[in-house]
């Protein structure tokens, strides 16, 4: 009997150190995640694939401090929109003035294909379901919404 009330204190603790563990411990997650709402409600309102963009720091700065059920899903995030600033750079465009209809003269039919790519891949579906991830992450662990 005690050697029961033991392990189930045991598991006790342990479950309490994984959840304070992954409200941000000392790495100040929730803090960042206060930080970046605003930016990050905007953005997530903003249907513009281009408009994730702004979004590249605030993903970088909360994946760092993210727990580690999530952290993957903040990397599947950067990844895609750093491969459409990668896209959007090497063609030499600015992403608020881009059309994929009317590319600028210079864009390169390759070019095009690349952002088209980088920006569709930033739409897919693993995109959509890593961001509701993140956001119900937020939720669970800092009680607040990703973005306001």
């Amino acid at each position: 009997m005690i050697a029961r009330r033991t392990r189930a204190g045991l598991a006790g603790v342990v479950l309490l150190a994984s959840l304070l563990t992954a409200c941000g411990g000392n790495d100040g997650y929730c803090d960042r995640v206060q930080d970046h709402q605003a930016e990050v409600g905007s953005a997530i309102r903003n249907s513009d694939p281009t408009g994730a963009l702004q979004l590249l720091p605030a993903f970088q700065d909360l994946q760092a401090a993210a727990p580690d059920d999530v952290r993957d899903d903040y990397q599947l995030l950067v990844t895609r929109i750093t491969a459409l600033r990668s896209a959007l750079d090497d063609a030499g465009v600015d992403p608020s003035s881009y059309d994929p209809q009317h590319p600028p003269a210079g864009v390169s039919p390759a070019e095009r294909t690349a952002i088209r790519q980088a920006a569709a891949q930033l739409a897919a579906p693993d995109v959509a379901q890593a961001l509701v991830s993140v956001q119900q992450e937020v939720l669970d662990v800092c009680h607040t919404p990703l973005g306001v």
